[in-house]
């Protein structure tokens, strides 16, 4: 695994960790040095869960979370899981329209997965 690849992750490109992501879920093959030398960069990240029914507000929770860490000068990644519905087609899409708002923010990283 290159050193600048590492980089680029550490440094929150964002295209190289969404390829990065889907390589993982696609279970293409990934090179196993790369979870050795990402890790020293991962022992401090603080690892949340937020699950609950529709319309618990989990979107609105994850909202006020994303403005507080990046007021004290944090970096976010939110990983959206949600099993689809057969009769509502899950809630990834009102999830990732309601935070859209960080679209443009190189400090927050947002992926969903069904």
């Amino acid at each position: 695994m290159s050193k600048d690849y590492i980089t680029k992750i550490v440094d929150n490109d964002q295209l190289i960790m969404s390829k990065t992501i889907s390589s993982i879920e696609n279970d293409t093959e990934i090179d196993p040095e790369l979870f050795n030398e990402i890790h020293p960069y991962t022992t401090k990240a603080l690892r949340v869960g937020i699950t609950g029914p529709p319309g618990a507000g989990k979107s609105t929770l994850i909202d006020g979370l994303i403005r507080i860490y990046l007021k004290n000068g944090k970096s976010v990644g939110v990983v959206a899981v949600d099993p689809t519905s057969p009769f509502t087609g899950g809630a990834l899409l009102g999830d990732r329209v309601r935070m859209n708002q960080f679209s443009h923010n190189n400090n927050v990283f947002i992926s969903s997965m069904g």
